[in-house]
């Protein structure tokens, strides 16, 4: 599928409904091994280590390691997934991956309302012919909308409590399908790739950016909404076969197509993401969604971090809305060929706390660009290294950009750790460690 080319066709009517995708319950079910495999590494079965970051907290995270053999599945496909997480009711889970699977095999096609026509949509709503005073409607808009959300009713998966999702070995993973893991407790997600969805409809608003319009897209690879005990391990997040790089523009914009790699929002609480590799993304974790939802967010967002590796990142590893985010041990990575704006976003009542992380960067790119001021919250941001060398983020910031100077002081410590590694040796232990098939 070639998702920025698939516009300039004829109009094509939409073949595939989303309940085709969930009307297969044709599953796999897991059963007791033989005596060897019962020796051997069952990830469905592990836990949460106590005192491995905020989703230890409490009873800690144990997704669905409880689970009866009947409630064991192997999946191949993006159908017995999604019915995988919604046979057997309430009941732990374990959900073993077999395989990339395409929640999008089809190609953006098969979304496609009837009438749809995206030069026509380009031509309605032209800047030269439209303007940039109203958001944009009519008919193309609308047909525009009804094909977004067959999209969306297709791609997303709902994860229930008391789940855990593996990939088997080290080539399993899902494609362009949105995790949605939404009001619930008690969810593991490990040893999974997951390629970033597209948006095959992006909308166009005229009104953004400061009335120069822009196109802007929906679905997260993981979204964690409104849950607690999340626990994200040992995945490779990434854009894969559609990086922005190959994007096209239109009326002088990108056409965006990915949103975020993995977010948490809306009140979701105790969530550790360890030795994950996040690559090649822009908009990459947002931990709070709104300057506005005190109500909901305050005191809540605690997210640990560490061990993840961040390679050909733009912007947001993480940018922090009010939680308490603890970052460790993490290798950020910016390369010499891609764009990049900041990797911690300071924002509203955010207490982020960014300890013995490593930073690589290239000629050209300032330790003074890690942090990035959106408002004004303390953070503590000590033992971290830029290039082997000892660096006070916070000082180089000030320094260099004192229009946002940044105070020191998250205002709490985090109890929560494992063991925490030399800075100067993370480069080579995350790099080795973190991402797809690199459990020890």
């Amino acid at each position: 599928m070639n998702a920025q080319t698939w516009h300039g066709h004829a109009t094509k009517r939409a073949t595939v409904k989303a309940a085709a995708l969930v009307g297969c319950t044709a599953l796999v079910v897991g059963v007791i091994g033989t005596s060897a495999q019962a020796h051997s590494r069952d990830l469905g079965r592990e836990v949460l280590a106590a005192k491995d970051g905020w989703a230890s907290e409490g009873a800690g995270t144990t997704g669905g390691s409880a689970a009866d053999a009947e409630h064991v599945y192997t999946v191949t496909t993006w159908a017995e997934f999604r019915a995988a997480l919604e046979a057997g009711g309430t009941a732990p889970r374990i959900i073993k991956v077999k395989g990339m699977i395409d929640a999008v095999s089809e190609g953006c096609e098969a979304f496609a309302a009837e009438g749809y026509d995206f030069q026509q949509y380009l031509a309605d709503y032209d800047p030269a012919v439209w303007g940039h005073d109203t958001p944009v409607s009519g008919e193309q808009e609308d047909l525009r909308a009804a094909s977004a959300a067959s999209q969306d009713s297709a791609i997303k998966a709902i994860v229930p409590a008391n789940t855990t999702i593996v990939g088997v070995g080290k080539n399993s993973g899902i494609l362009g399908g949105s995790l949605q893991i939404k009001a619930v407790d008690n969810v593991i997600l490990r040893n999974l790739t997951i390629e970033a969805p597209i948006d095959c409809f992006p909308q166009w608003d005229p009104t953004d950016d400061n009335k120069t319009g822009a196109w802007n897209s929906e679905y997260d690879g993981v979204v964690v909404y409104g849950s607690t005990h999340v626990w994200v391990d040992h995945n490779t997040l990434t854009d894969g076969r559609y990086p922005d790089s190959a994007l096209p523009a239109y009326f002088g914009k990108t056409f965006q197509q990915h949103d975020g790699l993995l977010d948490v929002v809306r009140g979701s609480n105790y969530v550790t993401a360890s030795w994950n590799s996040f690559e090649d993304h822009d908009k990459t974790m947002l931990i709070g969604n709104s300057d506005s939802a005190g109500a909901t967010d305050a005191g809540k967002l605690k997210v640990t971090l560490h061990h993840n590796r961040f390679e050909g990142i733009v912007e947001r590893a993480p940018r922090v809305r009010f939680g308490q985010v603890d970052s460790y041990n993490n290798h950020f990575k910016v390369t010499g060929d891609q764009k990049f704006g900041y990797t911690f976003g300071i924002g509203a009542s955010s207490q982020l706390y960014a300890t013995h992380n490593a930073f690589s960067l290239p000629a050209g790119v300032s330790a003074a660009k890690t942090l990035k001021k959106w408002n004004e919250a303390p953070l503590t941001a000590d033992k971290n290294y830029v290039n082997g060398k000892l660096t006070d983020l916070i000082a180089v910031h000030n320094a260099e950009i004192p229009a946002e100077t940044l105070q020191s002081g998250a205002g709490w410590t985090p109890a929560l750790r494992t063991k925490v590694d030399s800075p100067q040796a993370v480069p080579g232990i995350v790099d080795r460690g973190a991402g797809v098939g690199r459990l020890r």
